[in-house]
């Protein structure tokens, strides 16, 4: 298992959090993210600014049962399908059950936008968004590793 950030837009307070709990449970965690962005992680992946080519990347290094850091809904539905467990960098965990929903959203909010309307961005991130990440972060890492390697 590895768990796997999509650094590319991940708050850097998410990114210290992967990297505590990647140590405390033996994870190795990889990062990746265009060289426009400067990550300090062991495993770090570098690759180019076309827009799509960090979560290109993430797609194939994500094996059955990693775990996935991202806060793209169209990647989070990729790497379902491998199937990975996903989160977002706000510790909301990606499902399939519902992730179906989450595209239609993202569709219809793009075609406002092409349109001409404006649609809300993500609000602005807050102490109790690093502890939800971490709280769900943990879980996913606690149900998904088995008892002998658990700390």
């Amino acid at each position: 298992m590895k768990l796997i950030v999509d650094a590319d837009a991940c708050p850097k307070n998410a990114l210290q959090i992967c990297i505590s709990l990647g140590k405390k449970y033996a994870v190795p965690v990889w990062t990746v993210a265009s060289f426009n962005h400067n990550i300090v992680s062991d495993h770090h992946v570098i690759v180019d600014s076309d827009s799509q080519a960090a979560d290109i990347k993430v797609v194939n290094l994500t094996e059955a049962g990693d775990i996935v850091v991202t806060q793209d809904w169209g990647l989070a539905a990729m790497v379902l399908g491998k199937p990975a467990y996903c989160l977002s960098p706000v510790g909301r965990e990606y499902r399939v059950d519902t992730i179906e929903f989450l595209m239609e959203e993202r569709e219809v909010k793009a075609k406002l936008r092409r349109s001409g309307s404006r649609t809300k961005g993500p609000s602005k991130r807050t102490g109790n968004d690093d502890q939800n990440f971490e709280t769900i972060l943990r879980q996913i890492l606690e149900r998904t590793l088995p008892l002998k390697e658990k700390p």
